[in-house]
């Protein structure tokens, strides 16, 4: 018996073990996938997180986050147009293969009993809770789903007719700007930041090229780069570092942290629109957050469902309204082109209606 069963080792499901472990609770994590692992990620973490993530690292991965590329700035184009932000605090960039594995060992450092490659098969009960998976049965007071947005152990996405797909691929670019530059087009977005892939390449030489987009309008990044004539330049001189990967459907809905008894993060709570550039964060945040709901519980000062409802709660107040955001620019920019561009125009003139946006978003 555990106190507490984290499907998902992701970064929403370490920092909630992470978080529990470190108050005396017994944590079990299970992985369906195996580390080191890619996944379509822009790799971006907001500035508003850093703190939290150097506090969840292990002394040994701490210079993971300082030697990571910092992004201090931020344009977007579109319609002809580019708009400039700053993005003060600076952001960081980390690939996920480093990002994940890290966070994974710092959870099994502070005692967590992790284990890959573990398929969840079914869970039965509301606290207690009985999980049937590929290595067997095993039992806990408390569960927390971050099993992604596409698990079995969520419910299935609401066909809305359109398709979207994520795509993500490493790059060579000769001394790439310290930003993160969005490229829009009819169909879907490019974002491009330099990030440091392994030890052989150098850091100011590499690049991550992470899009969305509908699947009739492109299947993979090469056609995806001609879609936006900037993009298509720039990519011109592009060698790639690794394969391509790419997920697919990308469905946005309410976030519903909590089902059944058990507390829901990352992905699995909810999917942030991936232009916004907070989906790690958010991932971190809202792992930190449930353990901290689950503590009082873990106490025997609470019973399991007021901690889910503080947990509720505090994810209403703190997280969701950045989704709220998200999905009002998200709408904005996917207005006609004719009412789009006044717009457009406004912010260009006024950077500072933007960079209000973007804070929003945080």
């Amino acid at each position: 018996m555990y106190d507490l069963i984290v499907v998902g080792g992701g970064p929403a499901g370490t920092s909630a073990a992470i978080t529990c472990a470190r108050n005396g609770a017994r944590v079990l994590l299970l992985e369906r996938g195996r580390f080191p692992r890619h996944k379509v990620c822009g790799e971006f973490i907001s500035a508003e997180s850093l703190d939290l993530l150097a506090d969840l690292l292990a002394p040994k991965h701490a210079r993971l986050l300082a030697g990571a590329t910092r992004i201090p700035s931020a344009r977007v184009f579109l319609d002809g147009r580019t708009i400039h932000t700053p993005v003060d605090p600076p952001a960081a960039s980390i690939s996920r293969l480093d990002f994940d594995t890290a966070l994974w060992d710092s959870a099994k450092q502070c005692g967590v009993d992790g284990r890959q490659q573990v398929t969840v098969q079914g869970i039965s009960g509301t606290g207690p809770f009985l999980l049937t998976t590929s290595v067997g049965e095993f039992e806990s007071h408390a569960l927390i789903n971050a099993s992604g947005r596409w698990s079995n152990l969520n419910p299935a996405p609401v066909d809305s007719g359109v398709k979207w797909l994520g795509l993500k691929g490493y790059f060579t670019e000769s001394s790439p700007q310290a930003s993160v530059d969005l490229y829009f087009f009819d169909g879907g977005y490019c974002g491009v930041q330099p990030v440091k892939i392994g030890d052989g390449v150098e850091q100011s030489s590499s690049v991550n090229a992470c899009a969305m987009v509908r699947a009739d309008v492109a299947s993979t990044l090469t056609e995806v780069f001609v879609r936006h004539a900037a993009l298509q330049e720039r990519s011109r001189g592009w060698e790639p570092l690794s394969d391509p990967v790419s997920t697919s459907p990308l469905v946005f809905r309410e976030p519903q942290p909590e089902r059944d008894g058990i507390l829901m993060t990352g992905d699995a709570a909810a999917f942030v629109d991936p232009f916004v550039g907070d989906g790690i964060s958010l991932a971190l945040r809202s792992g930190s957050l449930a353990g901290e709901c689950l503590l009082p519980f873990f106490a025997g000062s609470i019973a399991l469902p007021e901690a889910a409802y503080d947990y509720q709660s505090a994810y209403a107040r703190r997280l969701s309204p950045v989704f709220r955001m998200s999905s009002k620019i998200r709408r904005m920019l996917n207005l006609p082109q004719i009412i789009r561009m006044p717009i457009l125009s406004l912010l260009v003139r006024t950077p500072a209606v933007w960079r209000y946006l973007m804070r929003k978003t945080r």
